[in-house]
Parts: C-alpha cells; structure tokens; sequence
C-alpha cells in the first residue's frame, strides 16, 4: 500500500451519514468525513515561516517575497518571476507588460474561468474567443490560427485543469509574431515536451489560490518571464511602475505580494514537485477515462470527468460524501459581462458540447487509500 500525504488542515468537515446502502437486507449506516475537492496545506513549518515573517516587523518589499520569486524561476525555468496579489493580477500585469490596450485583440479559449477573458478586457483590448480542443479540453491550436488577425498582439493558453495546452500555439504565436501567455493558474508543476509550465510561453500566469495545487495562505499569484527584457519590468509593474530611485518610469499598480504569504509559498514550493507526484498517483488509481496529451505530464488540479448526465453523477458523488460540481457550465462568450461582445451569440461548438458536462472530482495529494476506493466506487455507478 502506498504511502499517502496527510497534511493538517485548514479545517474539517462535518461528517457525512450515508444512507441508502443496505448488507444483508439491513441499511447500512456509515459516520465519515465528507472528501472536498480540495484540502489547502498546513503545518508547522507554514505556520512558522508565517509568524517569523510577522515577527520580523517587514511586512511588505522584504526578503522573502524577492527569495520566492528567484527560487520559484530556478524550479520552473523561467528567466525571472515575480510575485503578486492573485492569478488574475498576474494576467493583468502580462498584458500591460506587452503593452496591450485599446484597439489590440487577444486569443482566449472559450472555456476557462472567466479572468482569463476579463483581464483583456480589463486594459481596453478585445478577448477573441477561440473554441477548443474535443479531447484535451485547452485552446484548439487551429481556430487560434483562424482567428489571428492584424489586430491579434497575443494568444492566452490555459493549461486547464493541469492539462499542457499543445505545443502548436508556441508555434503558431512564432510564426505570427505575437506573444504567447500562459494561464497555468491550475498547471504547477505540469510539463509539455520536457519543458515546465512557466517556461513554455513569453510569460506565464500562476495563482495560489487556497484550492490550487500550491498555494500561501490567501490570495496570491506568480509572474514568470522567458524574455531577458521583461525581467525588470515585471518588478516595477506589480510595484506602481517605480524603478529603484522610486521613480514611477511606467504605468503599474501595487500588486505586491506580502511577505507573510511570500514566506508560506516558500514553504509550499519545497514540497510541490512530491505532490504533484502524488495526484499523478492519485488520478491512475482512480481508473478513470480522461485522456491525457501525449509528450506531456498533467498535473491534476482537477480531475474531470466527461459525462452525458452530469446531474446524476453529481448526485451520486454527494449522496456518497464526497464533493464534485462543473467548473465551467456556460462558454465564457456567453456570460452576461459579454452580452454586448461580438461573439456572444456565436457557437463554440466543443466548448457547448462539453462545458456542462465535466465533472470534476477530488484528486488531491491527500486523498488516502479508503477514500480513493470511495470515489472510484461512485464512478463505477454511472454506467
């Protein structure tokens, strides 16, 4: 039997009584914790990082947020990373950092959470909205290219659900001259081709959300750069556009990461590479159907089932106590911030087929061995 990870939590759900199973003739009644479908990590040695940070009296703009940006580029392989509020900051600071604005247009994928479309939006450009792939899920590389105008100044791929988006878009982006941004808010630690989201596009996005595979105590995200010219800039961006005489030289916000969070990510990033490992482990044991990109290791934020009666294997999974819901039910060009959008009525043909219709359900590194037998015993009820 496998040795699995279990980490203290954040908190506890109630238990979970289970009706309707019966041995014997006789209701079989079962007292358990109900499975999430996910559990943020926490430890002592979070928690001390935590307090050491809060005792050094530097909250913000000190040591450990600058240590976790050079020690995050060193495991992805980016040039320079930089750390920031959230996700959706991250996405915001890449544009501003190529310089896009009013008038420009940028390629999204039609199924995603929805800041990957707003951020575009967010610096006065235009979210394109391509559909994607019918068996990965991410960005179809062929309706990107389609859809490339003189107006495109970038593609933003999204590694969803840990799923590496294909290599066609580095490609594609190549060929065309435009910038190639990585949404990997849910891809740490994913590979594609032998290369580690993060340093696959121009620059790439990360969110430490208390759901996603790492995260740092709250809100908070990563900027990563494969492009030496970057490099500073993306200090200035997060830091309102001040250069190291304090000087605002560009447009920039604060986006700072504090060092509280800086110092839990930290943390979190030493043990990243063994949890990711172990949701790989996880996601073969549940036996499971979805399909994985060849020359490419996934890194299982979710795991997502495709299935035709998406209420019922919901209904099953909760029945059994265990946490499962559609991430992404509605295309994002159909939801009402859109309504005015050229493409609002347009059809995406894969993203309509399927939104709806994945599942995702618990894969994380601490699902132990009873409740990995849990979930693949209501999987095998959906036929």
């Amino acid at each position: 039997m496998s040795q699995r990870i279990a980490p203290t939590l954040l908190s506890v759900t109630a238990p979970t009584q289970l009706p309707g199973h019966t041995q014997g003739g006789e209701p079989l009644r079962r007292s358990m914790e109900r499975i999430p479908l996910a559990k943020p990590y926490w430890d002592a040695e979070c928690e001390k990082a935590a307090v050491a940070a809060l005792n050094s009296g530097r909250w913000v703009k000190g040591p450990e947020a600058k240590a976790f940006g050079e020690e995050f580029a060193n495991w992805c392989g980016a040039i320079a990373a930089v750390p920031c509020q959230s996700g959706s900051a991250a996405l915001w600071a890449a544009l501003r950092l190529l310089e896009i604005g009013p008038g420009d247009e940028v390629i999204v994928p039609g199924m995603t959470f929805i800041a990957t479309a707003t951020s575009v939006s967010l610096v006065g450009a235009t979210p394109v909205f391509a559909d994607i792939e019918s068996d990965y899920w991410c960005i179809c590389p062929d309706d990107v290219e389609a859809k490339i105008t003189s107006k495109t100044k970038a593609v933003i791929g999204v590694h969803l659900f840990g799923q590496p988006f294909s290599s066609r878009l580095r490609e594609i982006c190549d060929n065309h001259g435009i910038a190639l941004i990585e949404d990997a808010a849910q891809a740490h630690g994913a590979t594609l081709e032998g290369k580690m989201t993060g340093s696959i596009g121009d620059i790439a996005c990360f969110s430490f959300f208390p759901s996603k595979n790492m995260a740092v105590g709250g809100e908070g995200g990563m900027i990563t750069t494969t492009r030496p010219e970057f490099s500073e800039r993306l200090k200035r961006l997060v830091d309102h556009g001040r250069n190291d005489t304090l000087e605002s030289v560009e447009l920039g916000t604060n986006l700072r990461m504090s060092e509280v969070n800086a110092a839990i990510g930290r943390v979190q990033l030493k043990h990243i590479d063994k949890w990711t490992n172990q949701r790989r482990n996880n996601s073969k044991s549940i036996h499971h159907n979805t399909k994985t990109r060849p020359n490419s290791e996934h890194s299982w934020h979710q795991l997502c089932i495709l299935t035709d009666d998406p209420n019922v294997m919901i209904s099953n999974f909760n029945n059994a106590g265990i946490d499962a819901r559609v991430h992404y039910p509605i295309p994002c060009n159909r939801h009402q911030v859109y309504s005015e959008h050229f493409q609002h009525q347009t059809t995406l043909p894969n993203c309509e087929e399927v939104s709806h219709k994945l599942v995702a359900i618990p894969v994380h590194p601490s699902l132990d061995d009873e409740e990995i037998e849990r979930i693949k015993a209501v999987l095998h009820l959906r036929s």
